[in-house]
């Protein structure tokens, strides 16, 4: 019996791993991947040049990034036929950030500047893999009724993933409501910021998480230009803090179900080409797609309609 079980579980470890494999490149889970190469040294014994393999550094960019799709988390078009569904209340996922996620093959289907009806929204991510909320910034008040809160938490709680955006204050109001539903938490204050930081090697330091999927690819990260501060609650962990030490995004990866809030959605439209907002932005979508529970299913509901 023991024997039996073990082996089941080792198919099932093997399983998920090439679900996740298969999407995911080599240097998945490494900030500063490395690349074999050959080069040539004299023998100093016999005088003779010989040819030898090195591991090196790849080529980075003006930031100090890996330079190139390679080095992304998700092989480009990985993700095709999987959409995100975005509740836009401040009209900032630009072409530029979704021309990344379509990089990786996702499509986007945005909702501009209000909700739409907690029906409709149930409709649409019956055929999504993740959400994405990025706040408005109506001062004390949120576009998101019970009924919406409602619709989302039972979408989080299928293993979908959630990405909660804010920024300073007011601009978080939108996401609080969603954060503080679903895992009794939010964001606050309004902290300078607009400076790029590097990989933090202990939590509270100014910088990003290393080694995690995440942070694929990258050691250099813009941090957003003024932003709002993560409270610690349960289950969050340390993602990105900020120049000024404060936490400005933090990921959930608990029982196959995965979530970011983050405070500081000015990275998606502000100095788009500064270090790593690029490659952050799709990474984490690749991630929040679940491809270790999922694999390549868009949404386990559409699979069971078609049987």
């Amino acid at each position: 019996m023991k024997t039996s079980f073990f082996f089941l579980l080792s198919v099932l470890l093997l399983t998920l791993s090439t679900n996740a494999s298969a999407q995911y490149n080599k240097s998945a889970g490494q900030n500063a991947p490395m690349e074999a190469v050959e080069v040539e040294k004299v023998n100093d014994k016999t005088g003779q040049i010989e040819k030898e393999m090195v591991q090196r550094r790849v080529q980075g960019d003006s930031y100090g990034n890996a330079q190139g799709s390679d080095y992304d988390l998700a092989v480009d078009g990985a993700f095709e036929g999987q959409t995100i569904v975005v509740l836009d209340f401040y009209n900032v996922l630009q072409a530029d950030a979704k021309s990344a996620l379509e990089r990786k093959g996702f499509s986007v289907y945005r909702y501009s500047n209000a909700a739409p009806e907690p029906k409709e929204l149930e409709e649409s991510l019956a055929k999504a893999n993740q959400l994405w909320i990025i706040s408005s910034c109506d001062p004390g008040s949120t576009r998101l009724s019970k009924d919406h809160l409602k619709v989302i938490k039972d979408f989080f709680d299928a293993g979908h993933g959630l990405y909660i955006w804010g920024d300073n204050d007011p601009c978080l109001y939108d996401a609080n409501a969603v954060a503080t539903y679903v895992f009794d938490t939010k964001l606050e204050g309004d902290v300078p910021g607009d400076q790029t930081v590097t990989l933090f090697e202990k939590e509270g330091e100014p910088g990003v998480l290393p080694g995690h999927l995440l942070t694929t690819g990258i050691e250099h990260i813009y941090e957003g230009v003024t932003v709002a501060t993560l409270q610690p609650t349960e289950g969050f962990k340390p993602l990105i803090y900020g120049s000024a030490g404060n936490l400005i995004a933090g990921y959930y990866d608990q029982d196959g179900k995965r979530a970011i809030i983050d405070g500081g959605f000015t990275r998606l439209y502000y100095k788009w080409d500064t270090a790593g907002t690029g490659r952050y932005v799709m990474n984490a979508a690749a991630w929040l797609a679940n491809a270790e529970r999922f694999g390549d299913v868009v949404n386990p509901k559409l699979k069971e309609e078609k049987q």
